[in-house]
């Protein structure tokens, strides 16, 4: 990562949900608004900060109330119209059209989508990167 330069760090939320057997599949919805009030805080923890998006798909998008992309205590929410892993490589590929230098961080296990985002020049960490984070 460079200097001062703002990263951005781009969450698949089912990913790091997923990754815990805690019977989030219950409730979809409950569980993506659980991660997205602990991605809140994620911003201030890191040096330099960054800009955080979590990318929602299917049930979980119940967690917000929006029509479009809503922004929750600094964190900017897209809603995926199909496809996570797709939304997710579009928030990727439109940072990079906005400034190729920027760094960029995506959360996920996924190993298409990390394929797919590291082609775009996006670093990758699992969700237990996320979680410490967080929870602690």
């Amino acid at each position: 990562m460079t200097g001062n330069q703002v990263r951005l760090i781009v969450v698949d939320a089912a990913n790091v949900v997923g990754s815990r057997p805690n019977g989030w599949w219950r409730d979809r919805a409950g569980a993506a608004r659980r991660l997205l009030h602990q991605v809140t805080t994620l911003s201030e923890r890191l040096e330099p900060p960054a800009e955080v998006v979590v990318v929602l798909e299917g049930a979980a998008k119940a967690a917000v109330d929006a029509t479009s992309d809503p922004e929750i205590d600094g964190v900017r929410v897209v809603l995926a119209d199909g496809s996570g892993d797709d939304a997710i490589v579009g928030v990727v590929a439109a940072a990079v059209d906005d400034d190729n230098e920027r760094a960029m961080i995506v959360v996920t296990a996924d190993r298409g989508l990390r394929g797919r985002v590291e082609a775009l020049g996006a670093t990758t960490v699992g969700p237990g990167w996320l979680l410490e984070r967080v929870e602690s």
